[in-house]
């Protein structure tokens, strides 16, 4: 559920604006709306120092210097400013160097046919009048060159002749003249060589630093927690001797500020928030629901503090997505082996367990499809041992499509449902109802359309009945006239969208057939490959490639398919935007 909030503003005295925001930061509670826009030098040189502090850690927590073969321990800090710079000189100085390298390996490519010359030597000969020269010549024109010209072609490319051109005088001819390079093969190659160790040590010496690493983290964490302070008391508005700040409080908390307020001689002024108030929204669920928290967090969504909290719903769907788009009980068991063993390597990085029970489920949920199908590792591989899929006409395409568009009404209709039930006892809740209606209708004729199935007979009256409900009732308190005219334009905006998102959810049955076509033609080359020894070892790299890319683009199809069904086709139906801002309290 999304806590209910209220507006609080707390008034003290300007002595006391530190003392005041350091007890409300210890108490926790309050979500501040800055009265003012905190500014000020003190704040600019903690977002400096945090900016400084932030692009060193992710220097030295990147992967290339940050990893298992690189042991981290840790060294106190005494000068934290000098250690981020020189890290971050030599980070520069590494780029530069690699940058260096790039292009020098391209020279020495683009030298390599050419041989070993020096470039100075040619242009001392030049002062010589020896003039020597790089052409590239078209084959068929060499023997139309001027006479009294050495002419050694070193190679060929597409046609066209790669020359040293030798003489006396310092000719023009109409063809490309290619210039010489600032150092000879042989020197640009020492020069890459000098490049790279310089690089190692470079890379090495930025290794030796990782030892700061704990102790940068957590003046990075204290110098956020400084500057929320800060921000909170620059944001606290004047009004002669006094200072006042606002913000938002769960309602469950107001009795534990009061108290803390009478304490600290403070004084509250408690209200509820206006409609057009930014309030903050606080997710609160049974620690089941809120196993989805880790999806909204990384999809950075947040519902309006108005909007509904979909998230049950949500997680059941989203469940029942990754079951159907995985579709393989081999795969969900490779995954719940996947999830157990990161776990136990991240578990005391980790305190927070919800993405590995979510994973746990999702892991289950596609060993329960693959179980009620019969795919393990494909469909051949439990046939082959006799064990038939549970629920075979899952397995029938038009089973399927027909399971997808009842999947699709009954996920959209639980949206109209819920907002219907919230609007009561207005008659505004009619008008969801009757979308209800179309949404079901499209189901029959999305079955009729795409799987030639015959239209009942009531569906033309449920669709009538529901198309009525819409334009009679989507804003019924205003004029009769101005309400239709605007449940007409609704209608008309919408009712072929009810139909194709209804279709939408097709994409589970598409994409889980992919899947299985996928792991299905893997086992046809495994075991097409003959006998022996090295046809079987073959064969078995084979199946561990092709079900590898399965297991990969398994999760990324579940990102594109699964979330977008929750997030756009059953929000829109929801009326949820994503617009919130998550709650965040004043913390010490």
């Amino acid at each position: 559920m999304i806590v209910p909030m209220k507006k609080i503003a707390v008034i003290v005295q300007q002595k006391e604006t530190d003392s005041t925001i350091t007890g409300l930061s210890k108490l926790g509670a309050i979500h501040i709306e800055h009265v003012q826009a905190p500014t000020g030098e003190d704040i600019n040189a903690i977002k400096d120092n945090l900016s400084l502090i932030n692009d060193v850690n992710a220097i030295l927590s990147s992967p290339e210097f940050a990893s298992e073969s690189v042991p981290v321990g840790q060294k106190p800090l005494t000068d934290w400013k000098f250690i981020a710079k020189h890290v971050i000189d030599l980070y520069k100085r590494l780029d530069q160097l690699k940058e260096y390298a790039a292009t020098l390996k391209n020279r020495i490519s683009e030298w390599e046919r050419w041989g070993d010359f020096a470039p100075e030597a040619i242009q001392d000969l030049a002062g010589k009048n020896v003039y020597v020269k790089l052409f590239q010549i078209p084959q068929k024109e060499l023997k139309n060159l001027p006479l009294g010209l050495i002419v050694k072609q070193i190679f060929s490319s597409a046609g066209l002749a790669h020359c040293v051109i030798i003489s006396k005088e310092n000719i023009a001819l109409h063809f490309k003249e290619i210039n010489l390079p600032k150092l000879g093969l042989k020197k640009m190659q020492e020069r890459l060589s000098e490049d790279e160790r310089a690089t190692q040590k470079i890379r090495q010496e930025i290794q030796n630093h990782l030892v700061y690493l704990p102790g940068l983290l957590a003046i990075k964490k204290e110098l956020e927690k400084k500057l929320e302070l800060r921000e909170a008391a620059r944001g606290m508005a004047q009004a002669g001797e006094l200072s006042y700040l606002t913000g938002y409080i769960p309602f469950d908390l107001l009795n534990v500020m009061e108290e803390k307020a009478r304490k600290e001689k403070w004084g509250i002024l408690i209200s509820e928030p206006a409609r057009d108030d930014n309030v903050p929204t606080l997710l609160r669920n049974p620690r089941w629901v809120s196993l989805i928290k880790p999806v909204l967090k990384l999809l950075e969504i947040v519902p309006g503090y108005k909007e509904l909290d979909i998230s049950l719903v949500f997680l059941l769907f989203f469940a029942a997505f990754f079951g159907i788009l995985i579709g393989d009980a081999g795969y969900g068991a490779v995954y719940l082996a996947l999830t157990f063993f990161a776990q136990k390597k991240l578990s005391k990085k980790i305190k927070d367990r919800s993405a590995f029970l979510l994973f746990y489920g999702l892991s289950f949920c596609a060993m329960i499809w693959g179980s009620l199908t019969g795919n393990f590792f494909g469909p051949e591989l439990l046939e082959t041992i006799g064990i038939k899929p549970f629920v075979p006409a899952l397995n029938e395409p038009k089973v399927m499509q027909a399971f997808c568009f009842f999947l699709g009404a009954t996920h959209l209709s639980i949206g109209h449902g819920w907002r219907a039930i919230l609007k009561l006892p207005s008659l505004a809740a009619l008008a969801d109802i009757g979308w209800i209606c179309v949404l079901w209708s499209a189901f029959f004729f999305a079955k009729m359309l795409i799987l030639g199935d015959t239209l009942p007979d009531f569906v033309k009256w449920v669709l009538f009945a529901g198309m009525a409900l819409v334009v009679l009732f989507t804003n019924p308190q205003k004029n009769m006239l101005k309400g239709i005219g605007e449940g007409l334009g609704t209608l008309a905006l919408s009712l072929m969208n009810n139909f194709t998102d209804v279709v939408s959810y097709v994409r589970l049955f598409a994409v889980g057939l992919a899947g299985v076509a996928i792991a299905q033609t893997t086992n046809i080359m495994a075991r097409g490959l003959g006998d022996g020894i090295i046809m079987g070892l073959a064969g078995i790299l084979i199946f561990i490639i092709g079900h590898s890319l399965n297991i990969v683009l398994g999760p990324i199809s579940v990102l594109v398919h699964g979330v977008r069904l929750n997030v756009l086709e059953f929000s829109g139906h929801a009326g949820i935007t994503w617009s919130g801002v998550a709650y965040k309290p004043l913390k010490g």
